[in-house]
């Protein structure tokens, strides 16, 4: 599974998944927690993988399509095909009753199998976990699994969300279960964050769209105003799903007018540094380009 080095190499957009990821998400009504799933799903079918989705217990089959569907019916040559399957936890661990981490990774190890076996390039299972009260597990159960999982994604082409409702677990539960998940996403789609690195550095995450472009101009503000000292700033805008022309703008504009730095360096993908250069990157002369290789 991919490292934990750092808050933002843990937490991405879910767009930034890919085969061998375990994420966990958190929600805390019931509108917001289909953003998520719905991105996962349909991500996964444009992408050839098979997804299995076990919603919390209590929610029809009927009510998690439709949401998944929404605003077209998208996923109904999928669901015939059986490349999208809806299913219960009670189901995947039959015929036992009783739930077991042993009996539920051996399934979804072999549904993973099965999916490369029928020509998808990979499984993909989001599951809430609202399970845990229905089949009786406790918190420890609940931690071992996540925590001992690594031979269902290490080099396999699997990846999971884990979902915990917020008004189901415990606080501290919900904050021990994201440190135990290799990734943490964002809750919302469109959604903007920025983490500080303990060397200065500045990464954003999510996306900076013109809804988020005054948060965007804030945090870059702030983060010139703290490395005035050492007269350096890295701003990493690799975890970006999208970067708006207005935020690329507001960039080179604050870059342009912190004349007591020496140095802005930016890290970027191939298409953000296009971008950038576009706009006039190289007539900043304090200004440096980076490229990074993303991995999704």
């Amino acid at each position: 599974m991919p490292a934990r080095d750092t808050e933002s190499d843990h937490l991405i957009p879910v767009q930034h998944l890919r085969p061998g990821d375990h994420a966990f998400v958190s929600y805390g009504n019931d509108e917001v927690r289909w953003e998520v799933v719905t991105a996962f799903v349909r991500l996964g079918l444009a992408r050839g993988e098979k997804v299995l989705v076990l919603p919390c217990p209590g929610v029809p089959e009927e009510e998690v399509l439709a949401r998944i569907d929404f605003p077209s019916r998208s996923t109904v040559r999928a669901r015939a095909r059986g490349q999208l399957v809806v299913d219960s936890m009670q189901q995947m661990i039959a015929p036992d009753s009783v739930f077991t981490a042993a009996r539920q990774m051996g399934r979804l190890s072999a549904e993973t199998d099965r999916a490369t076996a029928e020509g998808y390039t990979g499984l993909r299972a989001f599951i809430d976990m609202g399970w845990v009260a229905a089949l009786g597990a406790d918190v420890e159960t609940m931690m071992r699994r996540e925590t001992g999982a690594q031979a269902l994604f290490t080099c396999r082409p699997y990846t999971e969300i884990c979902a915990y409702d917020r008004r189901r677990f415990d606080r501290e539960v919900v904050a021990a279960m994201e440190r135990a998940h290799p990734r943490a996403l964002l809750e919302r789609l469109g959604a903007l964050r920025s983490v500080r690195d303990p060397d200065g550095a500045l990464r954003f995450i999510g996306e900076a769209d013109g809804a988020n472009q005054d948060a965007f101009g804030r945090a870059l503000q702030i983060a010139l105003a703290h490395t005035a000292p050492v007269r350096r700033l890295t701003v990493d805008l690799t975890r970006l799903h999208f970067l708006s022309v207005g935020c690329a703008v507001g960039l080179l504009m604050l870059a342009r007018g912190a004349v007591g730095h020496e140095l802005i360096e930016v890290r970027c993908h191939r298409g953000q540094r296009r971008m950038l250069r576009r706009l006039g990157s190289g007539t900043v002369p304090l200004l440096v380009l980076t490229e990074v290789v993303h991995p999704w």
